[in-house]
C-alpha cells in the first residue's frame, strides 16, 4: 500500500526546556490514484482520433472507344512538358517529342524545390489561358464559403473541356536512378500546380541517350 508521512516527528523540545506536543501524522493511501490513472489512459485511447492515411486522387482519362489506340496515344508536341526524374534529386525537362532522325532536343535543369520545377509550371500553365492563376481564384472562394465544391467542380471540368487542346500536358518520366519520393514529389507539384492532364511513363532510349550526354558537360 503507498502512503504519503505528511506527519512531524515530534517529542522535541523546545529552548526554554518547555516539550512540544506530540503530532499523529496523517498517512495519505495512494491505490486509488494507480486505478484512477489506468481508467484516464484508458479514456484517452478509446477517445483519441488517429491521423487517418491521405490518398493522393488522380483523375484516371475517360476511354474514348471511337479513337484508335495511334489517336488515343498523339498528343500536341508544343504543349507537352516532359520530366526526367533522376538521381540525387536531379529533374530535366524538355518541350515536344524527341526525333531521332533530327537533332536532339536540349534538357534544361532544375530540381524540386519552389523555383525550380514549381515555377516552371505554375508559368507554362498561367501562359495557357491564365490556368493556375484562374483555379486558385476558384479554390479561394470554397475556402472562404463564396463558391460550394459542387459549383467548383462543375467550373473546373468545363473550363478544362473548353481548353483541352491547348492545355499543358506533363508526361513524369522516372529513369532508372531515380527513387519514390521523387515521383511522390512530382505528383504532388500536379496537384499544387492545377495541372490537369498528366501521365507517368517510362524513358525510352533516346531520353535515357540524352540524360546521359547532359551529365557528361
Amino acid at each position: 500500500m503507498a502512503d504519503v508521512n505528511t506527519g512531524d516527528d515530534g517529542g522535541g523540545k523546545k529552548k526554554h526546556g518547555k516539550q512540544r506536543a506530540k503530532k499523529s501524522s496523517t498517512r495519505i493511501d495512494m491505490t486509488p490514484m494507480v486505478d484512477l490513472g489506468f481508467l484516464l489512459l484508458t479514456f484517452f485511447i478509446l477517445t483519441t482520433t488517429f491521423n487517418k492515411p491521405q490518398a493522393m486522387e488522380i483523375n484516371m482519362p475517360v476511354k474514348d472507344k471511337d479513337l484508335t489506340d495511334e489517336e488515343k496515344n498523339k498528343v500536341p508536341a508544343e504543349h507537352t512538358l516532359n520530366l526526367i526524374l533522376t538521381d540525387n534529386n536531379v529533374v530535366y525537362w524538355y518541350f515536344g517529342v524527341p526525333d531521332p532522325n533530327k537533332p536532339l532536343p536540349s534538357l534544361t535543369k532544375t530540381n524540386y524545390t519552389q523555383d525550380g520545377i514549381r515555377k516552371l509550371l505554375i508559368a507554362e500553365n498561367n501562359k495557357r489561358h491564365n490556368m493556375f492563376n484562374q483555379i486558385e481564384i476558384w479554390k479561394k472562394e470554397v475556402s472562404t464559403g463564396k463558391m460550394e465544391e459542387a459549383d467548383y467542380k462543375e467550373k473546373l471540368k468545363a473550363f478544362r473541356e473548353e481548353n483541352k487542346l491547348s492545355s499543358l500536358i506533363v508526361l513524369i518520366k522516372p529513369d532508372k536512378e531515380s527513387n519514390y519520393k521523387n515521383v511522390v514529389d512530382a505528383l504532388d507539384e500536379m496537384a499544387i500546380c492545377n495541372i490537369g492532364s498528366y501521365a507517368l511513363l517510362e524513358t525510352n532510349d533516346i531520353e535515357n541517350q540524352m540524360v546521359q550526354n547532359a551529365n557528361t558537360f
